[in-house]
């Protein structure tokens, strides 16, 4: 026998919801009348960086604000809802010195453009471009201020256009890194036994082939310019699919058949963030280099050990086929410190006596991992 709920109990329940909800408007106010007077601090700043000409995006001092208000954080907010929230707050922020241009591989919801609003929130210029050579270009004639680039995935390795470009705009540098968990999804309108054809960028097909071999035997795989592409071609190709992200999925109306299809849990991009200039030094940064050295034995060697006789840790490294000259090699390495730091100044000029050429691509923050 159910218990009628007692009509004192219910009044002061209701009572307390509508004083908290009261509380909650104010705090609202009090939380509005503060986010513009900081907006408004940050446009005076945006004068004064003007009028001496600096930058307005500082992967530095944004860096710094992050680090701040997470550490000053003692909930219950959880650490990545207080970065959405701030990041949205200083790309606001930004946009009220200048509106930045961001120039990445779309179209919109491919991972790039992901890993874009990751970095510079919603409050910016984007610009899609077909290729990450036109990323470089774009950047390269300031046609923007800044691109987002894949560098390297865990999965994969990496991303061969993007260090060519590096080769062919050496004075292109990175500012900033991007590293995002990429979760592919099969994307489709049909059946999974209706599916005849798969879409996709080529590094998500190879992300996902055993996924792909023992589930969808009977499907041919197609590559396309990107993941986004390829779920747009989902919704108007009969009998196909698309192998891409949950938020290309919402973007194009089509349903998530199968989630996190990638062969390994742990998949992760790095992206590069290149502009005119790299960062300034915040204390855990990284610094990348590429370099080239006479093709004798034990060069490389050399090289190597001008990084463990300063005690420098290498994070990445990469031989890169120089296709200008066969049989050369160019190398990209990066390295925990900033070009600023003592020991890593030393290093560079040492290595500038071992090394052919030697390009000094940025240093910029060490990012956290984002999923």
């Amino acid at each position: 026998m159910s218990r009628k709920p007692d009509n004192g109990t219910s009044e002061k329940s209701a009572a307390n919801l509508k004083a908290l909800r009261v509380q909650i408007d104010k705090l609202d106010q009090t939380i509005l009348e503060f986010l513009n007077k900081r907006a408004s601090v940050a446009a005076q700043i945006g004068k004064v960086k003007s009028e001496h000409g600096g930058e307005v995006f500082s992967a530095a001092r944004e860096e710094e604000v992050f680090a701040n208000i997470l550490a000053s954080s003692k909930g219950p907010l959880q650490e990545v809802t207080i970065k959405s929230i701030f990041r949205e707050l200083i790309s606001g922020s930004r946009a009220l010195q200048r509106v930045q241009k961001v120039a990445f591989l779309g179209p919109e919801y491919s991972y790039s453009h992901i890993a874009a609003l990751e970095r510079f929130g919603e409050a910016v210029d984007y610009m899609r471009v077909g290729s990450i050579a036109a990323v470089f270009e774009e950047v390269s004639r300031k046609h923007v201020d800044l691109g987002v680039v894949p560098l390297e995935n865990s999965t994969d390795g990496r991303i061969a256009d993007t260090l060519d470009m590096f080769i062919r705009h050496p004075s292109v540098k990175i500012c900033s890194e991007v590293r995002l968990m990429v979760h592919h999804n099969l994307l489709a309108n049909c059946k999974q036994t209706e599916i005849q054809h798969i879409y996709s960028k080529a590094q998500a097909l190879s992300q996902c082939r055993n996924w792909l071999s023992k589930n969808m035997p009977h499907a041919s795989l197609h590559e396309v310019a990107s993941t986004a592409d390829a779920a747009r071609l989902a919704t108007t190709s009969p009998n196909s699919a698309a192998v891409a992200s949950r938020q290309a999925a919402v973007r194009y109306g089509i349903e998530v058949l199968y989630s996190n299809i990638e062969d390994y849990a742990n998949n992760e991009t790095r992206f590069a963030v290149i502009g005119a200039n790299d960062s300034a030094k915040t204390g855990t940064d990284k610094t990348a280099l590429m370099f080239q050295i006479r093709h004798n034995p034990g060069a490389l060697s050399d090289v190597l050990q001008i990084f463990k006789g300063n005690k420098i840790n290498l994070t990445w490294i990469e031989s890169f086929p120089y296709r200008d000259a066969k049989g050369e090699y160019v190398f990209f390495v990066d390295f925990e410190g900033h070009r600023e730091d003592p020991k890593i100044k030393k290093a560079l000029v040492l290595l500038e006596d071992l090394c052919d050429t030697l390009s000094v691509l940025g240093s910029f923050p060490l990012a956290k991992l984002t999923d």
